[in-house]
Order: structure tokens, then C-alpha cells, then sequence
């Protein structure tokens, strides 16, 4: 794993360079920001009807460090102000992963949502992994609660 003076290095390539050239490549928008907004890469406006669900390219692929993933989070204010929202959210890229990375969008909103180029359409955060070694018993552990779930804590 690559570190730089600011944080785990994430390699970023851009697939169609002569096309996509003109899209910033996710990128901090404040200094404490957790995510990366990361933009539409769409030829054209891309129209989003109420419950539709649409794969955004955004023109780039990477290579994250072993022992961490990407999370694909909405952005508030689209999620907010329009109803549009990521469809798997939070969306998870694994770092065996070095396809495009595109963004599963939802309309959740009452009216049509339009999707231009360069629109900022997720975050990108990353993540250390914690992997489960999965180990089957007879029992499991007791505690006060027990199976209840669905609303059982009063929350």
C-alpha cells in the first residue's frame, strides 16, 4: 500500500482521455471533506424519470489499495432537493476491481431529473476492510435482546 503525505495513494486512469479530458477526476471539495464528489461523464443530457434507474459512466477506472474499498455514496443535495439518490447505496468498489467506475442512480423524486456532463453525482469514500473469518457453531452468544429487531429497541 502506497502512502503520500496526505493519505492512502488510489491510482485513477482515465479510459477515454481524448473524450473525457474535460472531466475533473473526483477530488476533495474541502479540507475535512470525507468524500471525493465524483462527476457524470455522459455524452448527453441524461434524462432520469421518477423511479427510473440509470448507470452513470464517469470515465475512469482504479486501483485501490489491498485492504480497503470505495464506498459510492449519494450527495445530499441531490438527494434532498431532487429525490436522486444511489440506487445501492452505500455502493461498494472492491479493490480487485478495474472496470469504469459508473453510478447506479435513482429517482425518488415526484418530477424528471436531468443529468448533465460534469454534474457532481456521488461521493466516493474510502474505506479500510475488515475481513470476517466466517465460523460456523452450535450456539451463538446470548444477550438481552435476543432475535428482537425490526423496531424491537424502541429507536
Amino acid at each position: 500500500m502506497a502512502k503520500t503525505e496526505k493519505g492512502v495513494a488510489v491510482k485513477f486512469r482515465r479510459l477515454r482521455p481524448e473524450e473525457d479530458r474535460d472531466i475533473a477526476l473526483p477530488l476533495y471539495h474541502s479540507e475535512l471533506a470525507a468524500g471525493m464528489d465524483v462527476r457524470a461523464a455522459v455524452a448527453e443530457p441524461l434524462g432520469l424519470a421518477p423511479g427510473r434507474i440509470a448507470l452513470v459512466p464517469t470515465g475512469f477506472a482504479m486501483a485501490i489499495p489491498a485492504g480497503y474499498e470505495i464506498q459510492v455514496r449519494p450527495r445530499s443535495g441531490l438527494a434532498i432537493k431532487h429525490g436522486v439518490t444511489v440506487v445501492n447505496a452505500p455502493g461498494t468498489i472492491d479493490a480487485d476491481y478495474r472496470g469504469e467506475v459508473m453510478v447506479g442512480l435513482i429517482n425518488l423524486g415526484p418530477e424528471s431529473f436531468t443529468i448533465n456532463r460534469h454534474d457532481r453525482i456521488a461521493q466516493l469514500v474510502l474505506a479500510r476492510v475488515n475481513r470476517a473469518e466466517p465460523l460456523e457453531v452450535e450456539e451463538l452468544d446470548a444477550t438481552t435482546r435476543q432475535a428482537g429487531g425490526f423496531g424491537h429497541t424502541g429507536l
